[in-house]
């Protein structure tokens, strides 16, 4: 009996296992950060945090809260433009290796939020009023995201995205690039 408990500890020793990843139903927490255009980052920028469940085949499901701020200019002033939006959303996982070390995948999501304009005052420095109103905005959104796991638990993503709002008079196409982290649980 000896032998065969040896026998077994031996061989479980000597296997190459692999760690599990994109396991159905678990859960992680991501967040991302990034640039709505190509200006600064402390004028132009986003950051989001997301909950994600993985579904069968590595895709998974998309719920996020998300803070955007951008800034447009009038004559030489400044006029911050706030976004507080919430998004849900599926996750297709398009390519990856075998040990799904890289993947790249892509997404699409419901958005609807909140929209401020020059923190709610309609008039300006110079006396000028705003017709921009602040108000509830909605629309949808695509991402593609290359990602890639640092360990069995952290990941490291690259993402581009689009999203197409309705409800403001402001630019209704909003690209951005940004990069995240995710941990998984």
């Amino acid at each position: 009996m000896k032998k065969y408990i040896i026998f077994m500890v031996m061989a479980m020793i000597s296997m190459n296992l692999q760690a599990q990843r994109m396991v159905y139903k678990q859960q992680a927490l991501e967040l991302n950060t990034g640039l709505l255009n190509t200006k600064g980052m402390s004028e132009n920028f986003y950051i989001n945090l997301t909950l994600n469940s993985f579904a069968k085949r590595g895709n998974y499901w998309i719920w996020g809260i998300e803070y955007q701020r951008k800034t447009m200019m009038h004559k030489s002033w400044e006029v911050p433009l706030e976004d507080f939006l919430g998004e849900a959303g599926y996750s297709i996982k398009l390519l990856s290796d075998s040990r799904k070390f890289i993947t790249l995948n892509g997404g699409i999501t419901g958005v609807v939020g909140f929209e401020q304009v020059n923190k709610g005052d309609s008039v300006l420095f110079d006396g000028g009023v705003l017709r921009n109103q602040s108000g509830f905005i909605f629309g949808s959104g695509g991402r593609l995201s290359l990602e890639t796991y640092l360990s069995d638990r952290i990941v490291f993503m690259l993402q581009g995205r689009i999203r197409v709002l309705w409800g403001t008079d402001l630019q209704r196409f909003r690209p951005s690039s940004g990069i995240g982290i995710r941990f998984n649980f």
